[in-house]
């Protein structure tokens, strides 16, 4: 592999959080916190919050437990999925990461399983 990937940051986001905005902020930094890395190795890492909230705000939602937020989060990162070539899946239980990596493997996507699984296109430099 000699070309840089898009890759999605799949894992925990509301999961585990009783829906408790700390709580959220906490996971969504931990897949932020693969951003930089994941450049580093030659490669774009995308999260799929980073563009649902813009969507969702536009259709009047403006919480997580508004129904634009329900409506709009899964179909965003969907659509966002298609665009990319590979996900990266981070550690934690989450129904929505479970049901991103089902349709990554569907569409014949890169899985990386752990962020050492990512080639370092940086490394033959």
């Amino acid at each position: 592999m000699n070309k840089p990937l898009m890759i999605l940051i799949s894992g925990p986001y509301m999961s585990g959080t009783n829906g408790e905005e700390d709580a959220i902020t906490k996971n969504l930094k931990a897949m932020e916190d693969y951003a930089l890395p994941i450049f580093k190795k030659g490669h774009i890492a995308v999260v799929g919050e980073w563009l649902a909230w813009p969507v969702i705000r536009q259709a009047g939602g403006d919480s997580h437990s508004s129904e634009q937020f329900s409506e709009f989060q899964y179909p965003v990162a969907h659509r966002l999925l298609e665009k990319c070539d590979a996900v990266l899946r981070i550690p934690g239980e989450s129904r929505g990461a479970d049901l991103e990596m089902g349709k990554a493997k569907e569409m014949g996507k890169i899985i990386f399983n752990s962020f050492e699984e990512i080639p370092d296109l940086n490394s033959s430099l």
